[in-house]
C-alpha cells in the first residue's frame, strides 16, 4: 500500500493528538446573518461587516494539476471584528462536473484531521476517485481550512526539530523522562506561538465552519452539500448547527461526538485503537509467519508490548542514523496502519523486519502519519491539528499528576496503547491560547435530514460516537457499516456506497437502522 496515501484517503482524525495523533458570483445565495448556536460561545458576527466577504467573486486559475482549478477566498481573521480589515486567505480548489446528467451544484469535501489538506485530498482522491455519477453531477470542491497548508498555515517547529519531537518517549518511566516529555510539549507550543501568533487564536472549528458558509455563497449555492470524514464530521455538524437553514445534503462519515470533553474523547479513541488492534491480531494469527505469533489477541498484544519495551531500551536501525526506531516511532507506525485494514499486510511485514533489526518499514508508516517528506520537511498537519484541538476545547489534563491519576482507565481501555495515548493527551495543557469552545451537543434544529455514518470497528472514531451524533442532530439518520478501518464511504462496501450515492444524487435517506 502507498503509505503517502494512507491517511489522505481514510480521513484521519487525531483528536487525541500530542506526539500522536478531519470565478463565481454569489448568485441568489443567502448572505450573512447572525446565527445563534450551541456550537460556540463566540459572539455572532456583524452581518453588514460580513457582506463584502459574501459578495466577493472567486478568480479561478489553473492549479497545475490536470482537471483542477484553484482560487483564493478572503475571510475575516476574527469574525467578531469582521470590519477590522484583518483577513486570512483561504485556498480553494475544484473539479467541475463532468456529466452526463443534471448538474446539482457543488459538493464540498473535507478529509478530517484537523489539519488535513482538503485540496490535497481533492486532487489525490475525491476529485478522481469518488463515484463517477457523483463527480458527473457535482462540481467537486474543497478548501484548506484556515491554519492548514495553503491557508495561512500554523507553523511550529522546523523539520529537524520535528524529527526530535516525534522521537520523545511517550511512556515516561521516571521523573526525568516525564520532565523531558513536558519540555517537548512546551517547546512545541512555544514554537507555534513564536511563528503563528497572528492566526493561532482564530483557527477553531467554528471559524472554519463560518468560512465554509462563505465558500457556499461565493460558489453560488443556496445550500451546502458536503461530505466530511472523521474530524470533518465535527466541522459539518458545527456548520449545520450554525446555519441549519442552509444545509443541503450532509454526509458525516466516521463521526465524532461533539458532546464529549477532551479527556473522554481521548480515552474513547484509545479504546478504539485497541479494538482495531484486536481485529488485526486475530487476522495476523491466521497468517503464516505472523511476527506476533498465534493465540488469543491478549497474548499477541503482550508480545507487541514486550517488543515496545525492548525498543524503549534499545532502538533498532532504520537506515537514518538520526532516526532509529524507538518505542515512540514504532507505536506511531503501528497506529498509522490500524486506520485501514488494507495496510495490515504492510504492518505484518514492517513488524517482522523490525523484530529482525530493521526498523525502516515502521518508520515509513510513522512518516506517513506525520506527513514527513523524504527531504525531512513536514506538512503542517501536526501543527494545525494541535492548534485546532487546543482551541476547540479545554485541555484533557491540568498537568502530569492528572495524567498519572487517569493512567489506570487508559490502560484498561488499551493495554497496548493506553499509557502512551494518556501522556499524549497532555499536549494542550501548555497551549499559549486559551480554549474558545467547550464540548456540547449539536442539534442543528430545523435542518433537513443529515446522514451520519459509523463503522463498528473504527479505530479513530469509535462507533458509539456516530450513534451519539445521530441522536443529537434533530434530523440525524445513522447508517452503520459492520467492518474494520476508519470511515466507510468508498472503502469497498457496495451497500454503503449505494446508500450514500442515493442520498447525494436523489436526496433519498436510508431507512432507519440500516446496516451494511
Amino acid at each position: 500500500m502507498d503509505t503517502s496515501r494512507l491517511l489522505r484517503t481514510t480521513g484521519t482524525v487525531m483528536a487525541a493528538a500530542g506526539l500522536l495523533l478531519v470565478g463565481c458570483s454569489s448568485g441568489g445565495s443567502a448572505g450573512p446573518r447572525a446565527a445563534a448556536s450551541s456550537a460556540s460561545a463566540q459572539p455572532s458576527p456583524d452581518p453588514a461587516a460580513l457582506r463584502p466577504y459574501y459578495e466577493q467573486k472567486l478568480s479561478w486559475r489553473d492549479c497545475g494539476v490536470p482537471g483542477f482549478q484553484c482560487a483564493t477566498m478572503k475571510a475575516p481573521l476574527d469574525y467578531a471584528n469582521a470590519g477590522s480589515g484583518q483577513d486570512v486567505d483561504i485556498a480553494v480548489a475544484r473539479r467541475q462536473a463532468t456529466g452526463p446528467g443534471k448538474r446539482l451544484g457543488s459538493l464540498v469535501v473535507n478529509p478530517g484531521g484537523p489539519g488535513g489538506s482538503g485540496i490535497g485530498y481533492l486532487q489525490a482522491y475525491a476529485g478522481i476517485g469518488y463515484p463517477a455519477a457523483v463527480r458527473g453531477q457535482y462540481d467537486m470542491v474543497s478548501f484548506d481550512p484556515r491554519g492548514v497548508d495553503r491557508s495561512s498555515p500554523v507553523e511550529c517547529l522546523t523539520g529537524p526539530a520535528m524529527d526530535k519531537y516525534t522521537q520523545v518517549d511517550q511512556t515516561p518511566d521516571d521523573a526525568a523522562e516525564q520532565a523531558l516529555l513536558v519540555a517537548a510539549f512546551k517547546e512545541f507550543a512555544a514554537g507555534c506561538q513564536a511563528h503563528s501568533q497572528r492566526v493561532l487564536p482564530h483557527v477553531s472549528t467554528v471559524d472554519a465552519a463560518r468560512d465554509m458558509d462563505l465558500l457556499r455563497a461565493v460558489l453560488g449555492d443556496e445550500k451546502l452539500t458536503y461530505v466530511g470524514a472523521s474530524y470533518g464530521t465535527l466541522l459539518g455538524a458545527t456548520y449545520a448547527d450554525l446555519f441549519p437553514g442552509r444545509v443541503g445534503r450532509l454526509v458525516l462519515d466516521g463521526a465524532m461526538d461533539p458532546s464529549r470533553p477532551a479527556l473522554d474523547l481521548n480515552r474513547d479513541q484509545t479504546a478504539g485503537f485497541e479494538t482495531a488492534f484486536t481485529a488485526f491480531a486475530k487476522d495476523c494469527a491466521k497468517q503464516d509467519g505472523c511476527p506476533l505469533g498465534t493465540g488469543a489477541p491478549d497474548a499477541v498484544a503482550a508480545r507487541l508490548n514486550e517488543f515496545f519495551r525492548k525498543l524503549d531500551a534499545q532502538p533498532v536501525p532504520t537506515g537514518d542514523d538520526a532516526r532509529p526506531l524507538g518505542e515512540a516511532l514504532a507505536t506511531t507506525g503501528v497506529i498509522a496502519a490500524l486506520y485501514d485494514e488494507s495496510a495490515w499486510p504492510q504492518l505484518r511485514e514492517a513488524l517482522t523486519s523490525a523484530m529482525d533489526g530493521d526498523g525502516a518499514g515502521l518508520l515509513s508508516l510513522a512518516d506517513s502519519y506525520y506527513e514527513r517528506s523524504p527531504d525531512g520537511t513536514y506538512a503542517n498537519l501536526m501543527s494545525a491539528n494541535a492548534a485546532v484541538n487546543c482551541l476547540d476545547q479545554p485541555p484533557a489534563f491540568t498537568g502530569p499528576d492528572a495524567v498519572r491519576s487517569a493512567l489506570p482507565s487508559f490502560e484498561k481501555a488499551s493495554p497496548v496503547f493506553g499509557k502512551g495515548l494518556a501522556w499524549a493527551s497532555l499536549n494542550c495543557t501548555y497551549w499559549p491560547v486559551k480554549a474558545a469552545g467547550t464540548a456540547k451537543p449539536l442539534a442543528a434544529k430545523g435542518a433537513p435530514p443529515i446522514l451520519v455514518v459509523g463503522t463498528t470497528r473504527d479505530p479513530a472514531t469509535p462507533y458509539k460516537w456516530a450513534e451519539a451524533l445521530a441522536d443529537q442532530l434533530e434530523s440525524g439518520t445513522l447508517l452503520t457499516y459492520d467492518g474494520d478501518g476508519h470511515t466507510a464511504y468508498g472503502r469497498g462496501s457496495d451497500c454503503v456506497d449505494t446508500a450514500i450515492n442515493s442520498y447525494l444524487l436523489e436526496g433519498k435517506v436510508p431507512q432507519k437502522g440500516k446496516k451494511c
